[in-house]
């Protein structure tokens, strides 16, 4: 396998990350940072990431236009670090989403694996070398593989105050369609995997680890769901997604289904899809179809049409909170 670097002398405005001569048998990790205004809490991620057991990566930092000091922060790192083990960019300043596949779309970022990385969060020491071994041991020549995982849910201060729920209902597309289960903080990829984004190229989407999730289980792919935590993952005010499992979260979530949001997560989901349907496999254009239909559908023909496409959540309530969101179309 070919190792990779990025060219040092790389700037704000460009990247260059060229294939040279493998000169260890370790797998390059390619980490795709976002940034935006997260300087409160940026040096201990890359604290966190500079202490990782697995030593082979590099991280590419896409700054969505931080008027903080954010970038003095990426800088200073930078110059910290051996040449090459840091690029900054300029990100597309369109949503959280759009500049995280501003980087898994791009073709000149190239590696053995690829990691989605939030600026807020922190990994544990094994994180890198947990997924790589998951990956390596579990994926299938040409298979999309995604390993993904729970997190520790810490306060500010890195006390922690929960953990998120345990997953463990089959990851395919028919949960795929109506619910995101893992953090891409938590998510570690293989070239297939990039390929296939690459393919698809930077959809317009409520979320870049839904869409994985649901691009890859499209394609028959695997999503693998580790239940033991390898990501503090911060909760506080400033915080794009939180933690799902405390009552407030549940609340918020039947407001934002009542509210209309959800069907118009499934507005964009449906655009995407279709805009890659070559891609998916026979099973996963039919369910796609068959949700589409059950959308339009008279009331009394939903719930079997819903049936009929196996859709599922990871929880019997979260299942039962979908028939009713189905019933009064709020999806």
């Amino acid at each position: 396998m070919a190792d990779f670097f990025i060219d040092e002398n790389s700037s704000l405005e460009a990247s260059s990350v060229v294939p040279i001569t493998a000169t260890t048998s370790s797998p390059l990790v390619a980490i795709l940072l976002c940034t935006y205004n997260g300087a409160r809490f940026l040096r201990t991620q890359l604290e966190s990431i500079e202490l990782q057991t697995h030593k082979n990566w590099f991280v590419v930092a896409s700054d969505d236009g931080s008027t903080d000091q954010t970038l003095e922060i990426l800088q200073e790192c930078q110059a910290k670090w051996p040449a090459g083990k840091l690029i900054i960019r300029s990100g597309p300043q369109k949503g959280f989403c759009q500049n995280f596949l501003s980087l898994a779309c791009d073709p000149n970022i190239l590696a053995h694996f690829y990691a989605f990385c939030d600026q807020d969060d922190v990994w544990l020491p094994t994180k890198l070398a947990v997924a790589l071994k998951n990956i390596t041991e579990n994926q299938e020549a040409n298979e999309p593989y995604v390993y993904s995982g729970r997190t520790t849910y810490v306060d500010e201060k890195l006390r922690k105050v929960g953990i998120s729920p345990l997953f463990s209902f089959p990851r395919t597309f028919r949960n795929a369609l109506i619910q995101s289960i893992a953090g891409g903080n938590t998510m570690v990829f293989n070239p297939k995997t990039k390929e296939f984004l690459e393919k698809a190229g930077p959809v317009n989407h409520p979320s870049h680890d839904w869409w994985l999730y649901q691009l890859v289980t499209g394609m028959g792919g695997v999503v693998f769901y580790d239940p033991e935590p390898q990501v503090l993952y911060r909760q506080h005010k400033d915080a794009l997604v939180g933690g799902n499992n405390s009552l407030l979260a549940r609340m918020e979530r039947i407001s934002m289904v009542l509210k209309g949001q959800f069907k118009k997560w499934s507005d964009m989901n449906i655009e995407a899809l279709c805009s890659i349907k070559p891609l998916l496999n026979h099973g996963s254009k039919e369910t796609l179809e068959l949700f589409k239909k059950m959308r339009d559908a008279r009331f009394k023909d939903r719930l079997r049409l819903m049936e009929v496409a196996g859709l599922y959540r990871q929880t019997w309530r979260g299942t039962i909170s979908l028939v009713v969101a189905a019933l009064i179309k709020r999806i």
